[in-house]
């Protein structure tokens, strides 16, 4: 595995797993709390999209809260393991996701439009995929949550775009997940339940991980937002 660069932001280092055929569309791929950007590049053959880039993002070191202050890949600090107003750093929060805008900016500067390109992540990641993703100024293919959930949600009435109001959004949790317990991510859901988008939520007898029948999920949900056929030039 080739280390990170950044050749699509000057801010944010990122593996770069370019299509094998011209790309007619991205994913843009999270990690979750103190992996790193090669932690889900190996389900790429998987997903059986040879027509898609995959851009998985590092995230910066900083120290933890929640892990007695140790230093690892994190999108932001977690203050505490309760489910209140200042469990988050808003202000990493804040300025990993200008990061993130800049890096699909990019994106589009190469040639992929914002609606051929599907924004996902894992846990930690998944939670600044959607807070990202809700945000942007032009409609995106999708949004794939992994374990995921709302963070700073207080600001989502006044922050979110319209662009992105309809924008499909699949949420895959594990039943039996002891780390972002699955009432967090099923209150998200419930919270993003109204409008027209296409909603969906699956879930699977596991803990804080992914398994087998939800890689296929994901590959007939990918296939079904980004499908091979359509063109990269498209606008």
């Amino acid at each position: 595995m080739s280390s990170p660069s950044a050749s699509l932001s000057a801010t944010l280092q990122h593996l770069d797993l370019g299509a094998s055929s011209d790309a007619r569309g991205a994913v843009v791929w999270l990690h979750g709390l103190g992996a790193g950007a090669d932690d889900f590049a190996p389900l790429v053959p998987y997903l059986d999209a040879p027509h898609l880039r995959f851009i998985f993002p590092q995230a910066p070191l900083r120290p933890v809260t929640i892990n007695f202050g140790a230093v690892m890949p994190a999108w932001y600090d977690i203050r505490t393991l309760r489910r209140d107003a200042d469990r988050e750093d808003a202000e990493h929060i804040r300025t990993v996701s200008t990061e993130l805008r800049d890096l699909l900016a990019a994106l589009e500067d190469q040639g992929i439009p914002a609606h051929r390109i599907v924004l996902a992540g894992f846990s930690q990641g998944a939670a600044m995929a959607l807070h990202v993703g809700l945000r942007y100024p032009r409609p995106l293919a999708g949004l794939l949550i992994l374990s995921g959930y709302l963070v700073i949600e207080d600001s989502l009435e006044t922050e979110a775009d319209p662009a992105n109001a309809a924008t499909a959004i699949q949420f895959c949790h594990g039943s039996r997940d002891g780390v972002v317990p699955m009432a967090s991510g099923r209150a998200s859901f419930e919270r993003l339940r109204e409008g027209d988008r296409d909603l969906r939520w699956l879930d699977y007898p596991i803990g804080h991980e992914v398994c087998d029948e939800e890689i296929a999920d994901i590959k007939a949900w990918l296939a079904e937002r980004l499908p091979a056929g359509s063109s990269r030039k498209e606008r």
